[in-house]
């Protein structure tokens, strides 16, 4: 009966681990990994220029890719996670930003946090909750889908807050752009130190063209 139980715990644990896969590649090559609507990514990335951007699949899949092949040397894309509840590392190479590029695509119902020194980031089409936090450079987020946000709060220290989406425009030290919608449904919070904020598409209870 032991023996049994051993089997089955054995089994039980192989089932579980699948379940919480770990994948570790090299910039140049492509992860791809099952991904679940409605789930959950949290990103620590060293800087560059990163696309977040949501699709009509079950996955996730990461491409990375430089102006020059000397620059992806020793970047590398670690994802961890269920599938529900996911973390992305992007790491080494060299401490600038350079023209490391790199392409998250996600589940359009994603939720997603991010956390980088400097560079870029851009999230197009992804519906859920955002928390984006970038000490120096830009940050962009579009929707082809209008907006559902229950709040949204963007800030810099030096530099500019442009909120198209709501006809707004801040430029200068300390902006801040605040806006609450009792209709909407996702959080969105975005502050960069020094740079720049856009907040592109059609405003609440809109659509785009």
């Amino acid at each position: 009966m032991k023996i049994l139980y051993g089997a089955a715990g054995a089994a039980l644990l192989a089932c579980a681990m699948a379940g919480f896969a770990q994948t570790d590649v090299a910039c140049g090559q492509t992860l791809n990994a099952a991904m679940h609507s409605d789930g959950a990514l949290a990103i620590d990335s060293r800087p560059a220029g990163l696309t977040i951007a949501g699709t009509d699949q079950q996955t996730i899949r990461v491409t990375c890719t430089a102006d020059h092949p000397e620059e992806m040397q020793g970047v590398r894309l670690k994802l961890s996670g269920s599938g529900s509840s996911d973390k992305m590392t992007i790491e080494g190479g060299t401490t600038h930003h350079g023209g490391v590029q790199v392409r998250i695509e996600v589940p359009h119902r994603t939720s997603v946090q991010v956390k980088m020194g400097a560079g870029e980031v851009k999230v197009e089409n992804l519906e859920g909750n955002k928390n984006i936090v970038l000490y120096a450079g830009q940050v962009t987020i579009s929707s082809g889908h209008g907006w559902d946000y229950r709040s949204v709060d963007a800030s810099v220290d030096i530099g500019e807050v442009n909120a198209q989406a709501y006809g707004a425009d801040k430029g200068g030290f300390f902006r801040h752009f605040t806006r609450d919608d009792a209709k909407g449904q996702y959080r969105l919070y975005a502050h960069v130190t020094t740079g720049e904020i856009d907040l592109v598409g059609a405003g609440p209870g809109k659509s785009a063209d």
